[in-house]
């Protein structure tokens, strides 16, 4: 009897902690009440000059392998597009797949990261979670061609970050993609 009433406590605190407002949406006011003397409003301060800072004798670090992988591989392409509704990986992308895998594999300090994207159709917990499940097909596919899980990382923004605007077919199958960014 104790742990239900608890339980309903629970619930109802949460639900009264809920809000439907967005913060975006919420218009910010100063309601500090403070305002500067009359005296005071016209004044302009002095700008500011700054300290000379005394210099380093240590050289930057500079790579002489040059070991920069935000390229990726040439000439591949850095998205993969999916069938509404699917986390399946289609065979017209599996030698993009290929190639940026043998470019992982060759470059083992490269790391890459696969953001997972879905169109405005759907709940956003719904498109979220498909959008992870579309960054983490392509993570499996790059893992059994032999690159280290280590050098991949996932993430899903589901529909809130649209590659192209609109409400038909030819934006929503642009919107539905798997985008790999070098680090």
């Amino acid at each position: 009897m104790m742990k239900s009433l608890l339980s309903f406590l629970l619930v109802v605190m949460l639900t009264a902690c809920a809000s439907g407002v967005k913060l975006n949406d919420v218009p910010v006011e100063d309601r500090s009440g403070i305002k500067p003397p009359p005296e005071l409003s016209n004044i302009t301060p002095a700008p500011v000059q700054p300290t000379p800072q005394p210099q380093s004798k240590v050289e930057p670090v500079t790579s002489s392998n040059n070991d920069n992988f935000a390229s990726g591989p040439a000439n591949t392409t850095k998205i993969i597009y999916f069938d509404y509704d699917s986390f399946s990986v289609k065979p017209e992308f599996q030698s993009v797949i290929e190639s940026h895998a043998k470019f992982l594999k060759a470059n083992p300090r490269a790391r890459l990261s696969l953001e997972g994207h879905t169109d405005e159709r759907g709940g956003r917990e719904y498109n979220l979670a498909l959008g992870q499940k579309r960054s983490d097909a392509v993570r499996q596919s790059l893992t059994l061609l032999g690159v280290a899980a280590s050098q991949i990382e996932t993430v899903s923004f589901g529909e809130e970050k649209p590659a192209v605007q609109g409400n038909n077919e030819a934006a929503f199958s642009k919107n539905r993609r798997a985008e790999f960014f070098y680090k």
